[in-house]
């Protein structure tokens, strides 16, 4: 890496949307081969930096630089014309095109005016070959994995000649060994002098691959650090501004001690769930752990009766329940954060109120509108408890960092005032500050007696916050566990082995 030859320099770049500053002078560079990591909870400016470096937003103040010449791209393709190029968290190609027409979308070898498919076929392959991924380049592109679908953006981009290469939440939908093998990519690109910019919020990560990274906090800049020169600790201390003591406050787990609000009895469907019998108190959180499709989102799916179960019985409150729809179970005072917010949760165009009274409004039909100032009151109630920035109720959802998403998606299924809340991962894909906000409120809502099904892929964060853990493994519960001094080792010694010991 050489401090000499910026590649890239933003400098005193402000960016202000109704209501609130997302980006308040904030000056960030990027050298040849190296990895850069921008940094900071969600909220804090990060997206923005990237759209206004790419020419999605346009800049209120500031200048950007690319190899020394100054630069204001008036979109994407610009900004790709000119060597930037972005791989987002949610790939932004064509799934009903092939790999190689992905690859080389725009710019097909012709000859006479026809596309010559052999030779697109063989320049996608020799692409893929670079990134160590040998698959058959006719195959269409929706049909592969996501970490497949990733490493043909980034294809495109080598193709394209990027000097810059920007991934966003690269590796959230990714899992362990497709981890490593983007990694492995990425330590290749920077050998051969490319300068990536790294968004991530897996700190562990971020300090695997990162040379250097950038902290931003409420859309200021915090610093600049190299890496080597800065502990985890004190990374998260700066992109929270407070000491990492104080974030890990959770509320002390309380005896269960209330009386069984939630059983089953062999409840399943076929084709997603076997047969299982949960039993779920008062204040009680049950976590449920498990590998990637073992069987947890058709579990949670079945209790708020957004799948229909073929076997079994539910009881709620001692009675016998048929549920037949969410409707059915949201009247029993059933709440289902769904893991994707974006398409099974929120409604990006509407606001802040608007989303926040959903829940409510389908609660009492629609043929009783609840009134603005109503929705109002929900919005100004839950914005404050939980936080949600910007606090205005109007602002559009679709404009709210993904922690702040969560926390509206959580004070619409609170304002309906749930006796069970289902949470299915509802802190995947936020910064450390928001996750440890949200863990909080969990505890906090367990002990004034409300009950929480918790679903997580992260095993410490279901032991910090379960009282009991049901572990699940190919779609069948196998165990179900008293959380009394237990770890992530023995619930991954319970998954490798069935249940059998």
């Amino acid at each position: 890496m050489n401090d000499t030859a910026e590649i890239l320099r933003m400098t005193g770049i402000r960016k202000r949307f109704p209501g609130v500053t997302a980006l308040d002078g904030v000056d960030f560079r990027l050298f040849p081969g190296e990895v850069h990591a921008l940094m900071g909870e969600n909220g804090a400016g990060k997206s923005t930096l990237i759209k206004v470096l790419t020419g999605v937003e346009g800049v209120d103040a500031g200048s950007i630089e690319l190899a020394g010449a100054a630069v204001a791209f008036a979109g994407p393709d610009q900004a790709q014309l000119a060597g930037v190029s972005t791989v987002y968290q949610e790939v932004n190609l064509c799934p009903n095109l092939s790999v190689a027409e992905n690859i080389l979308l725009g710019r097909e070898p012709r000859r006479f005016g026809r596309i010559q498919w052999s030779r697109m076929r063989k320049r996608a392959e020799e692409l893929l070959a670079r990134l160590d991924l040998r698959i058959d380049v006719s195959a269409e592109l929706g049909t592969l994995s996501i970490a497949v679908q990733q490493m043909v953006a980034i294809a495109r981009a080598l193709d394209v000649e990027a000097r810059v290469l920007v991934l966003d939440e690269p590796t959230s939908s990714l899992d362990a060994r497709e981890v490593e093998q983007l990694m492995a990519v990425l330590r290749a690109l920077r050998a051969d002098g490319m300068a990536i910019l790294f968004v991530s919020h897996f700190i562990d990560q971020v300090f695997a691959i990162a040379d250097r990274m950038t902290v931003l906090r409420n859309g200021k800049l915090v610093g600049e650090y190299r890496t080597s020169e800065i502990t985890q600790v004190e990374l998260v201390t700066k992109m929270i501004g407070k000491e990492l003591a104080a974030l890990d406050e959770v509320s002390e787990r309380s005896a269960a001690t209330g009386p069984e609000l939630v059983a089953t009895d062999g409840l399943a469907r076929a084709g997603g769930i076997e047969p299982f019998s949960l039993t779920i108190r008062r204040g009680e959180v049950v976590g449920l752990a498990g590998l990637l499709g073992s069987g947890r989102t058709e579990l949670a799916r079945l209790l708020f009766g957004a799948d229909h179960a073929d076997h079994g019985t539910v009881d709620i409150d001692g009675r016998r329940v048929q549920l037949r729809s969410p409707r059915v179970a949201m009247n029993q005072g059933v709440a289902f954060c769904s893991e994707n917010r974006k398409t099974e949760g929120l409604i990006a165009e509407l606001t802040i109120r608007e989303n926040i009274a959903l829940a409510v409004q389908a609660g009492r039909g629609w043929l009783r509108p609840l009134s603005r100032r109503r929705q109002l009151e929900l919005a100004a109630q839950y914005i404050e408890a939980l936080d949600i920035r910007p606090a205005d109720p109007e602002a559009v959802v679709g404009t709210l960092s993904g922690g702040n998403q969560q926390k509206v998606l959580l004070a619409r299924w609170l304002a309906t005032q749930p006796r069970l809340l289902i949470l299915d991962e509802p802190t995947r894909g936020i910064d450390v500050g928001a996750k440890a906000e949200i863990q909080r409120l969990v505890a906090t809502l367990s002990a004034d007696g409300m009950a929480v099904l918790f679903v997580s892929a992260e095993l410490e964060e279901v032991l910090r916050l379960s009282h009991h853990v049901a572990v699940l493994r190919d779609r069948k519960v196998v165990a179900q566990l008293a959380n009394e001094g237990l770890t992530p080792e023995d619930i991954m010694a319970t998954i490798a082995d069935g249940g059998r010991s």
